[in-house]
């Protein structure tokens, strides 16, 4: 063997990887009803986790500690609060693929089905768009050749970047990040990927900025297209939202 491939293959321990471990974490209903809240992107505390998986507040710091613990939770501190986000754009990637994977839940409420179907049109997966909105934007893209298959899913072209960049999306910024650049993310709803990574955060967060999209609530996922935004998807990507 090569000399820099085996000092390679030697900082390796093993190729196997502990898939139960994280199974187990996510597996608890009150975890992962805290790991769903959190996909929202959104640092939330922990009353407001333990009120998501409806749990008693010490029992919702029992099942963050250990969400911490199994590197899929972080900390950020504010002053004298403590607020919990997902540990990495790769943990929500992997929460999403497990969606596409997962039964749906019996709708048993009017209230639960409307709030299924606005989480199907449009939502946040962490910090990037995904939904029925989302799959329509990615197809726009690819047609008018904004983004081509490759990379880590897609890969920007000239004229895309600069089409996006006159949008105002902060493609430099983008580009600058040390994560990956224009993720694939399947669509647990609609089976088909959205753009996720660092482009697909940009233009989520510019959506979010020039008001084409609100929240239906304050640290939820689900999204409201405003007349704005239906103006702007027609307008650029002609995409007729209802």
């Amino acid at each position: 063997m090569r000399p820099e491939l085996s000092r390679a293959y030697g900082c390796r321990m093993t190729t196997d990887v502990d898939l139960a471990a994280v199974a187990r974490l996510i597996a608890e209903p009150a975890r992962a009803a805290m790991l769903d809240a959190l996909l929202s992107g959104t640092a939330l505390a922990a009353g407001e986790l333990a009120r998501s998986a409806r749990v008693r507040p010490s029992t919702a710091s029992g099942h963050l500690a250990q969400l911490v613990d199994g590197g899929l939770v972080e900390v950020a501190d504010s002053g004298r609060h403590r607020y919990f986000r997902l540990a990495s754009p790769d943990v929500a990637h992997a929460l999403e693929a497990l969606g596409a994977i997962s039964p749906p839940r019996p709708v048993r409420s009017l209230r639960q089905s409307r709030t299924d179907e606005a989480m199907t049109y449009a939502r946040t997966c962490y910090d990037h768009l995904a939904g029925v909105v989302a799959v329509a934007l990615v197809d726009a893209f690819v047609s008018d050749s904004v983004l081509t298959a490759g990379g880590d899913g897609f890969v920007l072209t000239p004229s895309g970047a600069e089409a996006l960049a006159d949008a105002g999306v902060d493609v430099a910024g983008a580009r600058s990040s040390r994560r990956a650049f224009a993720r694939s993310c399947l669509d647990f709803t609609e089976r088909r990927p959205h753009l996720a990574g660092a482009l697909g955060a940009a233009v989520c967060a510019h959506a979010l900025a020039e008001g084409w999209f609100v929240r239906r609530a304050p640290g939820h996922r689900a999204l409201r297209i405003t007349d704005e935004g239906r103006r702007q998807l027609a307008k650029r990507w002609r995409i007729e939202a209802p």
